[in-house]
Order: C-alpha cells, then structure tokens, then sequence
C-alpha cells in the first residue's frame, strides 16, 4: 500500500516561510499582551466529551471531532450509544478548556486573573479561505472583573497588536446580547423563539433587511412584529448615538445601565486608543456561542472580507463547572487569518537579523573546514543567522534558493583558495 503524502483534509504543511512569520507574530502576541498584564496559561488539547458537549459552544458542538474510549474500556460489541464508544474529544475552542481550568484552580490563581492561551484547536468543519479544521487560536480573558475595565482592556490590546502589525482601518464591532433580547422582546417575539430570530439576524451582511424579513416571515412570525424589528435597524446610528437611541426606544426593556456600559466602552476606547481603528455599534451583531451573556465584539477588517476575531462577557460559564457564577469576559484573534494576510502582502519581519550562508567545496580538509566553523560560530555570537552548507553541482539554483530564504551574504568557500 502506498502512503499518503498529502497531510489529512482540512490540516496543512507549514512551509519554512510562512514557520517564521507565524513564530514572529506569536513572540510580539506575548510581548505586546505581558504589557498589558496577561499572564500565559495552557491547558490540554483534549477534553472531557461532557465538557465539550455542555450546550455552551453554539454550532461548534456539532463539529467536535470525538475520541474513543481507549483499552479495555473501549467495548464495541456492546455498545448501544455514543456515550459507551466516546468519553472525550479534541477541544474546539479555549474558552471551554479555560473555563475548566479555573474552576479547577481558582485558589492557587490571583483575582482578576488575566489569562493569555494559545494553542491549536480542531473543528470538523468545510476548510475554506482562512479556515483549517486543525488551527491555532489565541485568547486573553479577564475573569473576576465585573466591571466594563474588562472589556476597554481587551479591546484596547487586541487593538494595540493589531497596529503592531501594521493593520489599518479596521472597525471593532461592538453590541450587547441583552440589547438583542430587548429588541426581540419591544418588537413582540415570545422569548422561546430569540433563538431563530438571531439565527436569521445573523444573515443580515448577506441577505440584507429584505431578506432577513423574508426569513422571519417564513418562519411564521407575525408581520407587524417583523416591521417593528427592522424599523429599529433602519434608525439606529453605528455610533454611541445610536446606543443611547436603544436605551431611549427600548426603555422598559432594556436596563438604561447596560446601554450607558456599552456607551462607557466605546467612548474610554476611542480616546485611548493606540492603533488606526474604529469602534462601531452594530445592534445586528450576534455571535454564535451561546455562553456569552452581555457585551459582544468582532473585529471585521476590509483586506480579508469578514471577521478576523471577536469576543465578549460569559459571566455564567465557570458556574456551569463550580456552581457559583465569575465575571468572565475573553477576545479572541482569527491567528491562521492573520497570518494569512501578512503573507499575501508579503510581510517583511522587521529588525531581522543579518543572513549569511557559507557554500563549502566538498574537498575542503578537515583543518579547513574546523576554521570555517570557528568564524561561523563567532558571527553567530554577534547576532549574525550563518547557514553551512556543501556546495551543489547546481550552484546557481542552491543560491537562489538562499536568496529566497533571505541570505543577503552568500561566501563561497574553496579548497584551493582558503
């Protein structure tokens, strides 16, 4: 049987190029989150199929890519359901695991605790443009802060590694899921049907206010309550006026202080800020995680054509595990996304260190090569990358390859001539 050379669908190579881009991007993601007081934390890749299917994660749920139990535990002939075959799964995102994690412990961990984790996550998922079933995800969460500094915190340093990384003129996204249920609930939507009412919401970039009404009428909802609802899209503003407008409209639904919240973040980040960005009130923002439970956030950036992260407050999640709810609030950068567009514009790392190859005659003497070494290993000292390698028949090609790697300084190096 011949073996497989190409790597499983929906999983990928990572070619040298694209190694040292990813690995300079992860080293300012410490850099930049250390300075804003994020602390790095893992947790395994592999959790419990209890954990993974607590109703917590949205359609995510259906693509958990499920494990067998293992020895003698693994029965196949007498199993009559999922549950006697899987007992855990490989994790679709961080947010459960880190959950889990705190939960298990909170004692030995300081109050907030600011977690920063990355780590590879896996969804059974149709890959696509910027998206793999195997991928890395970086998170920081803040859980033990109640109050709104949780959000301006998060947004302002995923913002700030943005602008590092010399992105432009993308726009935060920012709503609040209790704004969602008090619109559907001013409108005239029974509360058991929210659910399908953001579902459809969600659809609003693609198929428009017509189409999102067609939808909701399909869906056998009373016209008046359909018109009620996009009349309030139609007149929101994407500004903190148009927060207010929500609190005005929707009083008697809507607690006036989670609109003043949602006011407080937008108006500390846009005078804090530290990158070229803008921050937006989008009332048809949804997400899809079912956890979240106040304010939400994407990041949508023009160059890629969608969101490229996004995040918000889970203030009921680590009750799930410990039975006493934590104030939790987590953003969340697209890493494979990221990655992708700096390497379709051709991103060059800055301050890289000088390369320079050495390409040795394969007659050179033992003494001759000990002395080649030796000045290698000084330069390297100095900062200096140095590559040795046996000069190739093809000695042109071998060069261009070099080039290509970002040898500015190719020496060739003689028998006859050292």
């Amino acid at each position: 049987m011949t073996l497989k050379k190409k790597p499983v669908t929906g999983m990928k190579d990572i070619l040298p190029q694209e190694m040292a881009v990813r690995d300079y991007v992860i080293g300012l993601i410490k850099e930049t989150y250390r300075n804003f007081g994020f602390s790095s934390m893992e947790t395994p890749c592999v959790e419990h199929i209890e954990n993974l299917n607590s109703k917590q994660g949205g359609e995510n749920e259906k693509l958990i890519f499920k494990i067998l139990k293992r020895g003698e535990k693994l029965k196949l002939e007498e199993a009559k359901e999922e549950a006697d075959l899987v007992d855990s799964g490989l994790r679709y995102d961080l947010t459960v695991p880190l959950c889990r994690y705190y939960s298990n412990n909170a004692s030995q961990l300081p109050s907030p605790f600011k977690a920063l984790q990355m780590g590879n996550v896996w969804r059974a998922d149709r890959p696509q443009r910027g998206r793999f079933r195997q991928f890395m995800q970086c998170d920081i969460d803040i859980l033990g802060e109640p109050t709104n500094l949780a959000e301006i915190e998060l947004i302002l340093a995923t913002t700030t590694l943005l602008g590092k990384l010399d992105f432009h003129n993308f726009t935060i996204r920012i709503n609040d899921r209790r704004i969602l249920k008090a619109m559907a609930a001013y409108s005239g939507f029974p509360e058991e049907a929210y659910d399908t009412v953001f579902i459809i919401l969600d659809k609003m970039d693609k198929i428009g206010l017509d189409g999102v009404a067609q939808e909701l009428e399909k869906e056998g909802f009373a016209k008046e309550a359909v018109e009620k609802y996009l009349e309030l899209f139609r007149v929101i503003t994407p500004d903190a006026a148009g927060v207010r407008l929500v609190k005005e409209k929707l009083s008697g639904y809507l607690d006036p202080a989670y609109a003043d919240g949602l006011t407080t973040i937008m108006d500390s980040v846009d005078a804090s800020r530290d990158a070229d960005f803008r921050i937006a009130f989008d009332p048809t923002l949804v997400r899809g995680m079912s956890y979240y439970t106040g304010p939400i956030f994407e990041i949508s950036m023009d160059e890629y054509g969608g969101s490229v992260g996004g995040g918000g407050r889970y203030d009921e999640m680590i009750g799930k595990f410990t039975g006493q709810d934590v104030p939790a609030c987590g953003f969340s950068i697209g890493f494979e996304r990221i990655v992708m567009l700096l390497l379709e514009r051709n991103y060059q790392i800055p301050g890289i260190s000088r390369k320079k190859a050495y390409l040795l005659d394969k007659n050179l003497s033992p003494e001759a090569m000990e002395r080649v070494i030796g000045r290698a290993m000084e330069e390297r000292k100095d900062g200096c990358t140095v590559n040795l390698s046996v000069m190739k028949k093809n000695k042109k090609f071998q060069k261009e390859q070099l080039e290509a790697e970002g040898y500015t300084e190719i020496e060739e190096i003689f028998a006859d001539r050292l």
